[in-house]
């Protein structure tokens, strides 16, 4: 009964909430939205489901937002940041924090730059809180090694 309530939703996309990507773009500026559709694209180039984000090269491009879909094919999205992160790319992603599946520990954990997020954001135009915790994934940055190197020549 509680995986069911937890983990159960009409769709997989959860739209991402419009406070949290401007904050995170003040400071990223994204270049590319992978995984969006036409009414809910963060950045002005973006992949839509038809343009399957999966196949295409991210590479290119300097900074990456990344909301993917919440289902079972999340670990293929991880998956796939993370091997353009090692191309060049920082890759910025707002996923559940399901630290407890295979997903997070072969993609994120030792992978990424991890940022969770207090309490339950409100997707879309939902009042309600999600009914699972939210975390910020970044691959591509070493945080750490910017500021421990901070001020070095």
């Amino acid at each position: 009964m509680v995986d069911h309530v937890l983990y159960s939703s009409r769709s997989e996309e959860w739209e991402t909430p419009q406070s949290i990507f401007d904050r995170l773009n003040k400071v990223f500026s994204f270049t590319l939205d992978v995984c969006a559709t036409r009414d809910n694209k963060k950045c002005q180039q973006f992949f839509s489901k038809q343009d399957d984000g999966l196949k295409q090269p991210w590479h290119d491009h300097r900074t990456i937002w990344m909301n993917p879909p919440y289902g079972h094919v999340i670990e293929q999205w991880m998956e796939k940041a993370y091997t353009e992160s090692c191309k060049g790319c920082v890759v910025v992603s707002l996923v559940p924090a399901r630290t407890d599946t295979k997903w997070w520990h072969s993609w994120v954990d030792g992978k990424a730059q991890v940022t969770f997020v207090k309490g339950r954001l409100k997707f879309g135009g939902s009042k309600n809180g999600a009914p699972f915790p939210s975390a910020l994934v970044v691959y591509g940055l070493d945080v750490n090694r910017i500021v421990n190197g901070a001020g070095r020549e």
